[in-house]
């Protein structure tokens, strides 16, 4: 068989250093591609495109002919949409339907990335595990982490009747080529603007692009059948996030702590005109319910099956600094130095 991979998502923020992760790694890859998206996480690279969506069946088995590996990376991530259907069509059939595709051209390993949203958090400052599941998606907040957490247990339901999926579940991705850009790559960019002049208490689990990458790579060679893997960082206050960038920038980091429920009256009213109006989302509610809680993940699991090694939390704040900044997202802070594109690799 062929080292040919075939890659959802490939032109998105997880996508787009998996890509790279593989033709370094010598393979073939073969991404599927919206008709009309951007494209520019993928200039200059070697790579066969297919025009479809994860609810096109003929495009996937057009995508999955002769592959080894198949990773699905591809998602509906936005924390408001306006039709919830929409967002359960792309993130649970459409994840259906790319593993079953795979399966069906006979791939030797899927790898299934889902999201830490499936995971439940943990109930004080303790950090979750694997083993740490929602009994139904009842008390899951918001219509991302519901449609995440469907589409693992399809996942996982699939595998158990055979087909040889493996999931990974990413915590706060950072870094390059955050196009977008993410919920965690906005609060870069918004720092680098000046735009945060208060901050929440609230902890993420943050870990570089490139290391979940590289986590999704060492899935398809080493990961069991069935299981689930965090690819985690380092776990972090927003308020720790904030003083890494002031020290990186020397822009200076809020000081102001909004108390919760202020930030849960401005996400009811931004829900609100949503709702009623539409528009872009500045902060709906979903978003303030989900700070709540500290998102504090375990990788040990997946360092010690998985061969997993992130790099420190750093890095990747300074690799999505020196990004956002070169493509024009903000301003260069004078303390910061330009690095070069192969940081970036």
């Amino acid at each position: 068989m062929s080292d040919l991979a075939f890659v959802t998502g490939g032109t998105g923020f997880v996508g787009a250093s998996l890509v790279r992760l593989l033709l370094d790694e010598g393979l073939r890859v073969r991404c599927l591609a919206r008709p009309g998206s951007d494209h520019s996480n993928l200039k200059g690279l070697s790579v066969e495109l297919i025009e479809g969506d994860l609810l096109d069946r003929a495009s996937l088995a057009r995508g999955c002919e002769g592959v080894r590996y198949a990773f699905h990376a591809a998602a509906d991530y936005r924390i408001w949409v306006p039709d919830a259907r929409e967002m359960y069509r792309t993130n649970v059939d459409g994840s259906v339907n790319v593993l079953r595709a795979a399966a069906a051209a006979g791939a030797e390993r899927i790898v299934h990335c889902s999201s830490v949203a499936a995971i439940k958090p943990p109930s004080a400052d303790g950090s979750s595990t694997e083993t740490d599941a929602y009994a139904d998606d009842a008390a899951i907040v918001g219509v991302y982490k519901k449609s995440k957490w469907r589409a693992e247990q399809a996942a996982l339901a699939l595998a158990a009747e055979g087909l040889p999926v493996v999931v990974v579940n990413p915590t706060a991705p950072i870094g390059p080529r955050d196009i977008k850009p993410t919920p965690t790559g906005k609060i870069v960019v918004d720092f680098l603007n000046r735009k945060m002049p208060s901050y929440i208490d609230t902890g993420l689990n943050v870990v570089d692009v490139r290391d979940v990458a590289s986590g999704h790579w060492l899935a398809a060679k080493k990961g069991r059948v069935g299981e689930r893997y965090i690819l985690g960082g380092e776990n972090m206050t927003l308020k720790a996030i904030l003083d890494g960038l002031a020290f990186l920038t020397g822009l200076r980091a809020p000081r102001f702590k909004t108390p919760y429920a202020v930030a849960w009256l401005v996400g009811a009213v931004d829900s609100a005109r949503l709702s009623m109006f539409g528009g872009t989302p500045v902060a709906p509610l979903d978003a303030v319910r989900m700070a709540r809680c500290r998102m504090y993940y375990d990788a040990s699991k997946a360092r010690r099956e998985l061969g997993f090694s992130p790099r420190p939390a750093r890095e990747a704040l300074a690799a999505a600094v020196n990004w956002f900044c070169a493509n024009g997202y903000a301003p260069r802070p004078p303390q910061f130095p330009r690095l070069s594109e192969e940081s970036e690799r």
